[in-house]
């Protein structure tokens, strides 16, 4: 017997009606935000092409990544604030829009500034649609459990994106250019730009006005902390340009935490952090990407210096931490709102330790099946039980009004601790190697060595999410849980 009926609307508590959420909004919100987190690292794989392609010296060659990375994490807080006063759908179809023209232009290039100038304009779209993503889905999906499940999904979109990354980039690489990997974005971003407005619904905007002294110090602040931490990466931290970054940066947000207080509307309203659980959550969204990041930095190199994979292959090694994120995807919430973040993040973070571990044993003569593979897994489970029920955690009880400026603070989060893992590794690695090696002068043994001395010390930092983990306050499951009432009416 058929069960279709007409679609329902959800009664609000000043009489309006609007359309229950569907399966094509969550789809064209999550979509768009893994196109967003994947731009972050599908470049990696293509990066000897466009040197060759559009004649990169090697120290530009980084800022294909570095200027997405810049833009997209100092705009992030100011995105997010934004799209709360002006209205998240706009923002978000309107960064998107931007992002998806940026990438044509970046696919189109003909010289190193043309691509670099794409990028930053690629990194601005998506500082506009970011935060908004996750505040549109926070907003639109209000029944407690269907909000759980669609932020778990977002989540597990946002930490994978970085795996499918690398895969992307190599099977566009491989079998057709460099510049497929901008090129794929373009029919992605139409479509979401065309459905969007018919399909994801405008929530209720929050008159108010940007709190420019604020913005201005969060985005200067945030930009010069990650410029000081990208610099960090090539320089050393006791370079001047590394030092005066990241003192600026510090002065700054000490500026604007000042401000913020003081503030009638502030840009980032410190009751955000009152919540413990939604605070230890934020932690976690920055120590889990450091954490990471050896994985994607250094893994990306080993197996094409040491076993030879060719781009294709190389971004295929990933599949299984990829695939493994999404396997947990579809348990977490099951589970989350019964027993809470604190026993899934237990169960996690052991795991991504133990991996990592796994990885400070490989050397020149170990196998992708044997010394990879099993890495590869535990780091998926583990960083999947982590990550995919952090983003319900800190946006499940937000208030309407501030959605989009939690979004915004997790995501800068994760940027911040991305970068700051990757050049606190890459300073351990060259440590390790001595100058020639941090120099990319080094053997593939030496390359090793330095590898495994900066998984160690991703050890070390993933062990700070075991404390991250037992900060959680525990979720008691009362004994009989009413299903929230809703009034439901014909359309």
């Amino acid at each position: 017997m058929s069960t279709q009926t007409s679609t329902p609307a959800i009664v609000s508590s000043a009489g309006t009606e609007a359309r229950a959420p569907g399966r094509l909004a969550l789809l064209i919100i999550v979509a768009c935000q893994l196109m967003l987190v994947v731009d972050g690292t599908v470049m990696n794989v293509a990066l000897p092409h466009i040197q060759e392609g559009l004649g990169f010296s090697t120290a530009g060659l980084s800022w294909v990544i570095n200027a997405y990375t810049l833009t997209f994490g100092g705009l992030l807080l100011l995105g997010g604030r934004a799209g709360d006063i002006l209205g998240r759908r706009r923002l978000f179809i309107a960064g998107i829009a931007l992002f998806t023209v940026a990438s044509l232009a970046g696919g189109l290039a003909t010289s190193a500034t043309w691509l670099l100038v794409a990028r930053v304009v690629q990194g601005i779209g998506a500082a506009m649609a970011g935060p908004n993503t996750i505040a549109l889905i926070s907003t639109t999906f209000t029944e407690p459990r269907q909000r759980i499940r669609a932020l778990a999904l977002l989540s597990a979109m946002a930490s994978a994106g970085f795996a499918i990354g690398l895969i992307l980039g190599g099977v566009l690489t491989d079998v057709l250019s460099w510049r497929w990997v901008l090129f794929i974005n373009v029919p992605f971003g139409i479509a979401a730009v065309l459905l969007a407005p018919r399909h994801v619904r405008e929530p209720q905007r929050h008159p108010g006005r940007l709190e420019w002294p604020g913005a201005a110090t969060a985005t200067l602040g945030i930009g010069a902390l990650t410029y000081g931490f990208i610099h960090a990466s090539t320089h050393g931290w006791s370079a001047g340009q590394t030092l005066t970054a990241l003192g600026l940066g510090a002065v700054l947000l000490v500026t604007f935490l000042a401000i913020q207080m003081r503030s009638a509307q502030p840009l980032v309203p410190l009751r955000l952090f009152k919540d413990r659980n939604r605070a230890v959550g934020y932690i976690g969204f920055m120590l889990a990407p450091a954490a990471m990041m050896s994985a994607f930095y250094f893994l990306t190199q080993y197996v094409q210096i040491v076993l030879h994979f060719g781009p294709l292959a190389t971004g295929l090694a990933f599949l299984p931490m990829a695939g493994s994120v999404f396997l947990i995807s579809r348990v977490v919430p099951r589970v989350l709102h019964r027993i809470g973040p604190r026993p899934l993040a237990l169960t996690g973070a052991p795991l991504m330790i133990a991996g990592l571990a796994w990885l400070t044993q490989l050397d020149t003569t170990s196998s992708y099946a044997g010394s990879l593979l099993g890495p590869m897994f535990l780091l998926g489970l583990g960083g999947g039980l982590i990550f995919v029920p952090l983003t319900p955690v800190i946006m499940g009880s937000v208030e309407p009004r501030d959605a989009g400026v939690a979004g915004g603070v997790l995501q800068t989060m994760q940027q911040v601790g991305a970068t700051l893992g990757l050049a606190v590794l890459i300073a351990v690695f060259g440590a390790a190697v001595g100058p020639a090696g941090a120099a990319g002068t080094t053997d593939a043994a030496t390359f090793v060595h330095g590898m495994n001395v900066a998984n160690v010390a991703s050890v070390v930092i993933a062990a700070g999410l075991v404390v991250v983990a037992l900060s959680f306050r525990s979720v008691r499951r009362p004994a009989a849980q009413p299903e929230p009432h809703v009034v439901v009416e014909p359309a």
